[in-house]
């Protein structure tokens, strides 16, 4: 008897579940997947590179991050291309919520700005508060590199320039350079051009191509900087994966979450102070 069609018969059933059982893992996938809209400086620390590969290990959730400004990340979950922000800069995202693309912030950490120069520091700025530090060099027309991208860096410095009384944006001449680009950009330029710029100390410790910089201004108040999430709103965006957002965000403000966080250190060096439970952050 002829045991070929019988063969074929099993060999096709085969292949047929085989390909069902890859399109559900690949559907399985994706369903545990979510976009992230971050900052520059949550990217460029090496924060993410650290973090991420955990939350998949604990979780199970693949985070795909868009590293943008916080203006622009804060955009792209207006266009509803983002499933949560996690982003730095208080004002926006108070906007952010009142337009209710939002329904909720969550502190996550913080760290601080700090001013970058030159070594031989030649406005002679080193110690100094940053009001003073940056009225100095508008005074003196020294070498500014400005990020000019709206993120959670630029928002600030543009708050601090605004706090000595300066109008920046008329007041600016060619000493005031902004490069419309992300932290580490800005550090690249500054080190090239002996100038000095507003950092977050993350990216920093992480920067490698330091040159002749070095921190000239540290430990002011007002250079204090939060890092705060928030899972867009689906009734704004229908589209977005609701669930496995809120995973990710309840994992990052749990207590296990926080101190995987307060784990990440270059040379030693903690980048991120967990304050999840801070009301006030």
């Amino acid at each position: 008897m002829n045991r070929w069609p019988d063969v074929l018969k099993a060999s096709a059933i085969a292949i047929f579940m085989t390909a069902t059982a890859l399109l559900y893992g690949s559907a399985s996938a994706q369903e545990k997947s979510i976009v992230v809209a971050s900052t520059t400086s949550t990217q460029d620390s090496g924060l993410f590179g650290y973090l991420l590969p955990i939350v998949k290990e604990k979780t199970g959730i693949v985070v795909k991050v868009l590293a943008q400004g916080t203006g622009q990340a804060l955009d792209t979950a207006r266009r509803c291309d983002a499933d949560v922000v996690f982003v730095h800069a208080r004002s926006a995202e108070e906007k952010f919520l009142a337009e209710r693309y939002s329904v909720k912030r969550y502190p996550v950490m913080y760290n601080d700005f700090i001013l970058i120069g030159p070594k031989d520091d030649p406005a002679g700025i080193k110690g100094k508060d940053i009001l003073t530090a940056l009225q100095t060099l508008k005074a003196k027309a020294m070498p500014f590199i400005s990020r000019g991208d709206r993120s959670g860096t630029n928002i600030a410095e543009l708050a601090l320039w605004k706090e000595t009384g300066i109008d920046i944006a008329n007041d600016k001449g060619p000493w005031y350079k902004e490069i419309g680009q992300g932290m580490g950009a800005a550090l690249n330029m500054a080190s090239a051009s002996n100038a000095y710029v507003l950092s977050d100390r993350g990216t920093w410790l992480a920067f490698q191509n330091r040159g002749d910089l070095v921190i000239v201004v540290e430990g002011d108040k007002r250079l204090f900087n939060q890092y705060g999430a928030m899972l867009v709103n689906p009734a704004k965006c229908p589209s977005m994966k609701k669930d496995l957002g809120q995973q990710f965000i309840d994992f990052l403000v749990s207590p296990e979450g926080q101190k995987i966080i307060a784990g990440y250190k270059i040379n030693g060096r903690q980048l991120f102070y967990p304050n999840a439970n801070d009301p006030n952050a």
